[in-house]
């Protein structure tokens, strides 16, 4: 039986990159249409993943009015940035919203960024925050009062206050994930707008959560090291797009060496306790 839907629609095309994510896209696509305000289409990017994901995005997308989920497919893997450009591209409404397929957002996720554009038509990007917490916990609390905060256009070259799966944009917007990037392809696009001058602007709300380990936690070691070499290199690609000075670089550069020694600080923490509590139950 397909699920039916009494609440107003929102212009929004939501935009999410499936790769072998046969077990969390269904619970991805259901928290959006948990939504207080629908958006007009979803469309499920399966990134040449040939493990039955494919599959399962078409059996997920039956369970909802036809056209509603729509499935677009690459002949191989390319990449989130890959998935979401095509996504993007073929999207029909003004505004963008990007979901990962092992993540969730909350009923009042698209009503609270739509009201807040509504209120300031200037806005081209605008983001929230988000949590990590288990699948089966309920949605995190609206607390009051709330507040949409605007960032000037100079602060995300220290640190990316704009998690992926908050991003509501304009469609419109003249930039595209950078395809040729697998890691912090998303700091990227969003420094770009913000450099650029575009309005941006974040929800003081939890509006989605990740289902996944912190940062940094069991065997992510690997991952703290190529992180902090991508994000050195975007801000590189900012300079040479004429995005940030040579004195903003070498100052993000420097703060980004300070993150990097606390999160590698936090991963050994967390492997101390987990080998603690390892002897503990042994």
């Amino acid at each position: 039986m397909r699920t039916t839907h009494s609440h107003n629609r929102v212009p929004v095309s939501v935009v999410v990159p499936c790769f072998r994510c046969a077990d969390t896209i269904g619970s991805a696509v259901a928290s959006i249409a948990a939504q207080s305000a629908w958006p007009m289409e979803v469309l499920l990017v399966d990134d040449g993943s040939n493990d039955g994901t494919l599959e399962r995005l078409y059996e997920v997308a039956s369970r909802y009015p036809p056209g509603w989920v729509r499935v677009l497919t690459m002949s191989c893997n390319s990449g989130p940035s890959a998935a979401r450009n095509l996504g993007w591209e073929n999207a029909t409404q003004p505004w963008i919203a990007f979901l990962d397929a092992d993540d969730t957002w909350h009923p009042w996720k698209l009503q609270l960024q739509m009201d807040a554009v509504a209120a300031d038509r200037v806005i081209a990007l605008i983001a929230h925050e988000m949590n990590v917490q288990t699948r089966d916990e309920p949605p995190p609390a609206i607390h009051h009062p709330l507040r949409v905060r605007v960032f000037p256009p100079h602060l995300l070259m220290l640190r990316s206050p704009f998690p992926t799966a908050s991003i509501m944009l304009r469609r419109d917007l003249p930039f595209r994930f950078d395809e040729t990037r697998r890691r912090a392809e998303d700091f990227l696009l969003w420094a770009q707008i913000l450099l650029s001058g575009y309005r941006c602007a974040k929800i003081n709300q939890v509006l989605a959560s990740w289902h996944k380990a912190p940062f940094g936690a069991g065997g992510l070691s690997g991952d703290l090291v190529a992180m902090f070499q991508a994000a050195n290199d975007v801000r590189r690609a900012l300079h040479e797009q004429g995005l940030l000075s040579s004195s903003q670089m070498h100052l993000a550069n420097a703060m980004g060496v300070i993150r990097y020694a606390r999160r590698c600080l936090l991963t050994f923490e967390r492997r101390q306790v987990a080998q603690f509590q390892a002897k503990r139950s042994t």
